[in-house]
């Protein structure tokens, strides 16, 4: 989904496990403009899904988000980020495991670091987990966007059983929490 920008955009980067599982959860939102999955984070310039998906790149698989900050605040965002995704396991979500699925927010603006500490403190008092949260906090050096067919990969594909089992409970779980506030 793609909102016409009423203002100028900011983009912000996020890691949080498989980036098939958070595309369509921003995607959904009002005020996001456009979503990239790829990978971020890493040693090697240009890496394949392949190569990431061994661990040695030091690449996170992660998203781009675009959205009008006068729509959705970088705030209520990452909100919707912490609640999408486990920040207290580390290098790990669910089934998927290695440094690829590591949580991590790559920001690229000092005033997104200051917003994501924020969160960060805000999710930890709330005690909305029950462990500490491991998400990398650091700037964004780099994100390669994935090859083509991972790119909306979920509308493309909701039958494939990883869309089924693990997407769209995700999904599920999205619009029961956020679905008044800023969804599309």
């Amino acid at each position: 989904m793609i909102d016409k920008p009423s203002h100028s955009l900011e983009t912000i980067t996020l890691a949080g496990g498989c980036f098939w599982c958070l595309e369509p959860i921003f995607d959904d939102l009002k005020g996001v403009h456009e979503t990239v999955v790829g990978y971020s984070g890493g040693r090697l310039p240009s890496p394949s899904y392949a190569l990431v998906c061994t661990g040695v790149t030091g690449h996170a698989e992660a998203i781009q988000v675009t959205f009008d900050p006068s729509i959705i605040s970088l705030h209520d965002l990452l909100v919707v980020f912490f609640t999408m995704h486990d920040p207290t396991t580390l290098n790990r979500q669910g089934a998927d495991v290695g440094t690829q699925y590591r949580s991590a927010i790559f920001y690229h603006t000092p005033q997104q670091k200051q917003t994501a500490e924020e969160v960060i403190r805000e999710i930890a008092q709330a005690g909305v987990w029950s462990g500490k949260i491991v998400t990398e906090l650091t700037t964004l050096n780099n994100f390669y966007p994935a090859e083509e067919y991972h790119q909306d990969y979920f509308r493309e594909n909701p039958q494939q059983p990883y869309c089924r089992a693990v997407i769209n409970p995700k999904i599920a779980k999205f619009r029961k929490l956020f679905l008044q506030n800023h969804t599309a």
